[in-house]
């Protein structure tokens, strides 16, 4: 694997320790404990060490450039499927991968929920992690035999060129709405680092759209073989659709030819999100008829409209964390709810505050009843977000419970005959960050916890 670290604490005896400066750390302050942990070199932009050391003018071009040089050549013979959007590409891609492991291939995720292929699942800190740890990913994927990655590829990823030298045979873009705003400055900005994506396609250059998406024609290239989804006006035509508490049905027509397939998750969104994995899974060489015929085997990644049952109710624990997700969920339950849909939601701290006034008014306009409460307030006062979040809200039919734990079992409290409970903003996250200090937290584990006493 590779031998050259960014992480003094990784480093082992013969390593070479490269020292990249980021936004909040600076490697040069760890060169002296790589050192300690065994690196036999050093690659830096300055001083001395008591070590071999080559002083090069940017040490994150160097890292990129020596990744792609050294360790292209053994990862490219690999499909490489990349998703973007704002919101569906953990869902998307974990779809993709589910599916070709059951039509018989040997795949990998890389995403928001880990490093996924055969029995092996790892955390990772990003959506779309740091080149070197990309890098090794793909080899460690490759030696394990495995034909194709799907990888989930996030704004940050493609502005800062965390994906540096990597061309992908497929790529899929979900939607893009409000988010990030706090890096991007304006959705423009937003849009064209997603965009980026779409312009590293190689070999046959699938491109699989969701158009009735606002900003969907900044990804339809000439350059690409281009695969619309739509319920209007596609290459994919939605024809129609009917909701559960525990699934959907799909109709659509392709190629003058209708078909009819259910999937295990709910949502309006979801439709396109399942569309868009069975038609990058499609353009790989399976018949859609196979694909479809394994749909029912399927499911939504953990923290995902995840249901649990209680009494007459449904409990849903879904990761949406942006206006426009929030907005989705919630009208998702607005489809098939019989009774009242109380929903409970906060918004991370030391994050994008515009956001923040439009998903409470989200939430509330949605909702017949909110609990507003903490989510990753980090380091930021609990009070300013959630004045903040306030801000945005119109009528009177919500309260704030600061503790998130007490925020869950008022919710479950409040439930009566055939209700909906809606907890949103961490989905699949199992803590809480306050302060500086990730704690353990799970909203799953306390809502089982609830109705089980």
């Amino acid at each position: 694997m590779i031998n050259l670290k960014t992480d003094s604490r990784k480093v082992e005896k013969g390593d070479t320790f490269i020292a990249i400066r980021n936004v909040n750390r600076d490697g040069h302050n760890y060169i002296e404990e790589a050192i300690k942990n065994g690196a036999t070199k050093i690659i830096c932009e300055e001083g001395t060490y008591p070590v071999e050391i080559e002083i090069v003018k940017d040490t994150r071009a160097y890292l990129d450039e020596y990744l792609y040089t050294h360790y292209y050549s053994e990862i490219k013979e690999m499909n490489l499927i990349g998703v973007t959007g704002t919101n569906g590409k953990t869902t998307t891609c974990f779809l993709i991968y589910q599916m070709l492991k059951k039509l018989g291939k040997n795949p990998a995720y890389i995403g928001t929920i880990g490093f996924y292929y055969q029995d092996t699942k790892k955390e990772l800190n990003n959506t779309t992690p740091d080149t070197d740890l990309l890098y090794e990913m793909l080899l460690e994927a490759k030696d394990a035999g495995c034909d194709t990655v799907v990888m989930e590829v996030s704004s940050h990823a493609l502005d800062k060129n965390r994906i540096y030298g990597l061309s992908f045979d497929e790529v899929g873009f979900t939607n893009l709405t409000q988010d990030h705003l706090d890096y991007h400055e304006t959705m423009d900005n937003y849009c064209e680092a997603k965009k980026k994506l779409f312009t590293l396609t190689r070999n046959n250059k699938i491109a699989v759209i969701n158009s009735d998406d606002d900003y969907a024609k900044n990804f339809i290239l000439p350059e690409n073989e281009n695969i619309t989804l739509s319920i209007d006006n596609g290459n994919v035509i939605i024809t129609n659709m009917d909701f559960s508490h525990t699934n959907t049905k799909i109709k659509f027509t392709y190629e003058d030819k209708e078909y009819t397939t259910f999937i295990n998750m709910v949502g309006r969104y979801n439709i396109y999100n399942f569309l868009t994995a069975v038609f990058l899974v499609y353009k790989l060489g399976f018949s859609l008829e196979e694909i479809l015929n394994i749909t029912d085997t399927l499911n939504a990644p953990a923290g995902r409209m995840e249901s649990i049952a209680y009494k007459t109710n449904n409990i849903f624990i879904d990761y949406a964390h942006t206006p426009d997700a929030v907005i989705n969920v919630l009208k998702s339950a607005e489809e098939y709810k019989k009774g009242k849909v109380i929903t409970i939601i906060g918004c991370g701290g030391d994050r994008d505050r515009k956001k923040r006034p439009i998903m409470g008014r989200a939430a509330e306009e949605n909702s017949d009843y909110v609990i507003f409460t903490n989510d990753n307030p980090r380091t930021e006062d609990e009070q300013q977000i959630m004045n903040d979040i306030i801000k945005g809200i119109n009528k009177n039919n919500h309260e704030i419970i600061f503790d998130r734990k007490e925020a869950i079992k008022k919710g479950i409290s409040l439930l009566k005959e055939n209700d909906i409970l809606m907890i949103l903003g961490k989905g699949h996250e199992d803590y809480q960050i306050i302060g500086k200090e990730k704690q353990h937290f799970s909203d799953k584990e306390i809502v089982l916890e609830t109705i089980s006493i």
